[in-house]
C-alpha cells in the first residue's frame, strides 16, 4: 500500500468481491485481493483470532465445531471476514460487530492500527471502518459457549433457508438494499417493498430484479453495471414514492478511479430521482 500510494497508482482493496459492482469501463489500477493466503485462524477458549481473508462459511463451521456460538447467522454468507467486518454483515438482522473485540488494520503509510469494538462504531450494515483508507488484516472475536451439535443443526437450518429463499443459480451481488427499521414499520423488508411496487422480475438488458427474491438483482448473462444501477435507481425511487423511505444499498460500487461507495449514490447520480415504475408506465 505504501509503495502504491507513493507512486500515485490508484488501487482498490477487496476480499472476494461478493457485494461489489465494478463500473463497466473497468478500473485502471491495482486491485489488492485479501484472500486465502491471509486466512489463518487461532482459537483459545472463547477467543478467536482470524485473518481478514478467512472465508466466512469456513470460519463459522470451524468455531461451531468447537462449541463456540455467535457466528451461526453468517454461515451461508459468501465472502471474507474482512469484508463482513467492514460492513458489519450478517443475516437474520444480526451483525458480526457484536462479536468483535479488536480489529487490526494497515493504513496507506504502512502503520499498524488497532481498533476496539467501540472505536469501530458498528451500526446496522455499517462501521466507521468504511470511512477510513485502512485495510483490515486481522480480527479478534469473542464468542459464546454452546453445544456443537445444536450449533451445527442451527447452521444447517440457516443454510437450507437461504438456499430456498435466495437465487443460487445466477450471479448477483447479494442483498442489494439495507433493511431499514422505518421501512419495516410501514411495509416490511426491502424485497417485500420492491414487490409491493410491482418490480419483481423487472429487467433492463440482462440485469433483472430476481423473480425469487426481489432484493437480489441478478445477472442473466453479460449484464452491465449501468443496467444494474438503473434497476437500483428504479427500485429505490419507486419505494421512496410509496413509503417515504429512501433505501440505502449494501452493494458497493467501484468507479473507474477505484473509489468505492454505496451503489445507490452512483445510481442516483446517473439516473436521477424521477425514474419510477409509475413514470415509466405513464
Amino acid at each position: 500500500m505504501t509503495i502504491l500510494d507513493g507512486s500515485l497508482v490508484p488501487f482498490c482493496i477487496i476480499g472476494e468481491g461478493s457485494n461489489i459492482l465494478f463500473d463497466d469501463r473497468g478500473f485502471e489500477g491495482v486491485i489488492m485481493v485479501i484472500g486465502r493466503r491471509m486466512s489463518k485462524t487461532r482459537i483459545s477458549g472463547n477467543t478467536v483470532w482470524a485473518e481478514a481473508g478467512t472465508p466466512i462459511p469456513r470460519l463459522a463451521l470451524e468455531v461451531g465445531a468447537q462449541g463456540l456460538t455467535g457466528l451461526e447467522h453468517a454461515v451461508g454468507i459468501p465472502g471474507t471476514l474482512g469484508g463482513l467486518i467492514l460492513m458489519n454483515g450478517g443475516s437474520q438482522r444480526k451483525g458480526i460487530g457484536t462479536t468483535v473485540r479488536r480489529v487490526t488494520c494497515v493504513d496507506r503509510n504502512g502503520e499498524i492500527l488497532e481498533m476496539t469494538q467501540a472505536e469501530c462504531e458498528f451500526s446496522y450494515r455499517g462501521s466507521r471502518l468504511q470511512a477510513t483508507d485502512a485495510a483490515i488484516v486481522e480480527a479478534e472475536l469473542e464468542l459464546g459457549s454452546g453445544s456443537a451439535a445444536d450449533i451445527k443443526a442451527e447452521m444447517e437450518e440457516i443454510v437450507a433457508s437461504r438456499n430456498a429463499r435466495f437465487p443460487q443459480n445466477l450471479p448477483s451481488c447479494g442483498s442489494t438494499f439495507v433493511s431499514d427499521p422505518k421501512l419495516y414499520a410501514t411495509i416490511g423488508a426491502p424485497g417485500k417493498a420492491i414487490e409491493a411496487v410491482g418490480l419483481r422480475g423487472w429487467r433492463r438488458g440482462n440485469a433483472q430484479i430476481s423473480e425469487q427474491h426481489a432484493n437480489f438483482f441478478v445477472n442473466l448473462g453479460n449484464a452491465s453495471s449501468a443496467d444494474i444501477l438503473w434497476l437500483i435507481a428504479l427500485a429505490r425511487n419507486s419505494v421512496r414514492d410509496v413509503t417515504g423511505v429512501a433505501m440505502d444499498c449494501e452493494v458497493r460500487y467501484v468507479d473507474v478511479s477505484g473509489e468505492a461507495s454505496p451503489a445507490h449514490i452512483a445510481a442516483t447520480a446517473r439516473w436521477g430521482e424521477q425514474l419510477t415504475s409509475s413514470s415509466l408506465s405513464a
